[in-house]
């Protein structure tokens, strides 16, 4: 399984349960070799749980019905990330807000549907997007609101 993944040029992981993929990944030994993946340069890549995955966290109905705080990522980017920002089903972008301003999640980024963050290391180079009018924010605590957060206008691709 490792010399197959070092051998491609990316890795793309769906969504669905974020906390099933980690304890399957860990199981099976994935962390290491997904992060000797990242360290040569294999692009990692994905939305939904395949974003939050590469992250330290952040919120997840993979618990039960409810969105919860998710915090056992691989931690490869030092951040939360709030995916389906605008997903109204459930108030996916609130929540993301209240765990970050309480203390639940670090700081972090949050992405709505269509919008891709493209790290370059650790740091966020820039989003993107395929859907026009969508955004990524930056969000992290504040003492004045509870958080703080800064819109980060996609490049449409």
């Amino acid at each position: 399984m490792r010399a197959h993944l070092l051998s491609q040029d990316v890795i793309f992981v769906e969504g669905g349960s974020v906390v099933n993929l980690m304890a399957v990944w860990r199981a099976h030994g994935l962390p290491q070799i997904l992060r000797e993946c990242w360290d040569s340069g294999v692009v990692l890549a994905g939305p939904s749980a395949g974003s939050l995955c590469w992250h330290l966290g952040g919120p997840t109905d993979s618990f039960g019905d409810s969105l919860d705080a998710f915090t056992d990522g691989l931690g490869f980017l030092p951040y939360s990330n709030g995916v389906h920002d605008d997903f109204d089903a459930q108030p996916r972008r609130q929540v993301y807000r209240q765990l970050v301003a309480r203390g639940a999640l670090p700081a972090g980024y949050a992405s709505e549907d269509g919008v891709g963050l493209h790290y370059v290391g650790t740091e966020l180079r820039e989003a993107v997007s395929v859907l026009p009018s969508k955004s990524a924010w930056w969000v992290e605590p504040s003492a004045d609101e509870g958080y703080a957060q800064q819109q980060i206008e996609p490049r449409l691709i």
